[in-house]
């Protein structure tokens, strides 16, 4: 008999299945979203937060699946100065989630990323380059939401306002991603937010995962700079509002 992880039902799991490979093919596009859209697809079957250690574990291994593709991409100096504020904004976002809960942060979020999102879409963007304060500003801020399974969408968000090339914002992002989860996953165990049934899921998801991000890198290929920035921004702002309905309702 199939042993179903956090008390899903059959049907519950089933739902699931198409969350997880809807989520890896955006997430293979666009490279981020994954954990966002499974939190979000999870609220209605289960308590979310047993997602968040599952997609992190899991973004590491699509992480390196991707590698050779995105390697060549991959903005070295935004990578290490985010993850230096992500450091500290990892713990502090740990100590926050448990005080306030992950509604609390993710209502925070999720209002800040909309105005970004309008803002992006009216045409805003930072003229001069982003030193490394603000890189690290970044780091900060993301590293306090991944907290809450919505840490990708602050830095998303960042460099859409910098227009970067599709290749280096889609490489950056999946690396950066990487590293900060690396950093989550034993924060989570220490607080015990990692379960059995957390491996459990991961396994289970895996095929649909893996499926989901090489259908979705080879989109990536054949799509334009200026569609890839619109794609963006429009996720943001799904996100974002799927993350305040999570926090109201």
């Amino acid at each position: 008999m199939i042993t179903l992880p956090f008390d899903l039902s059959g049907p519950g799991a089933a739902y699931m299945a198409v969350v997880l490979f809807g989520a890896a093919f955006v997430r293979g596009y666009s490279g981020f979203g994954l954990s966002a859209l499974v939190i979000a697809g999870a609220a209605l079957v289960t308590d979310p937060l047993h997602f968040v250690p599952v997609v992190l574990m899991a973004d590491v291994v699509l992480t390196l699946a991707q590698a050779r593709g995105i390697w060549p991409h991959v903005d070295w100096r935004r990578v290490v100065t985010m993850f230096a504020g992500a450091l500290v904004g990892v713990p502090a976002g740990l100590t926050v989630l448990a005080a306030i809960g992950a509604d609390g942060t993710r209502l925070a979020i999720s209002l800040f990323i909309l105005v970004m999102c309008a803002l992006l879409w009216w045409g805003w963007a930072l003229r001069r380059p982003v030193g490394t304060g603000g890189h690290v500003g970044a780091g900060l801020v993301s590293g306090f939401a991944n907290a809450a399974g919505v840490g990708g969408l602050p830095v998303a968000a960042f460099f859409a306002a910098q227009n970067l090339p599709a290749a280096a914002f889609r490489a950056t992002l999946i690396v950066y991603f990487t590293v900060m989860d690396l950093w989550t996953l034993p924060l989570m165990g220490s607080h015990g937010i990692i379960t059995k049934d957390s491996f459990i899921a991961v396994a289970y998801g895996m095929p649909l995962f893996l499926l989901g991000i090489h259908l979705g890198g080879r989109h990536f290929l054949a799509t334009q700079p200026q569609e890839f920035r619109r794609f963006a921004i429009v996720l943001l702002a799904v996100l974002a509002i799927l993350g305040l309905l999570k926090a109201v309702i």
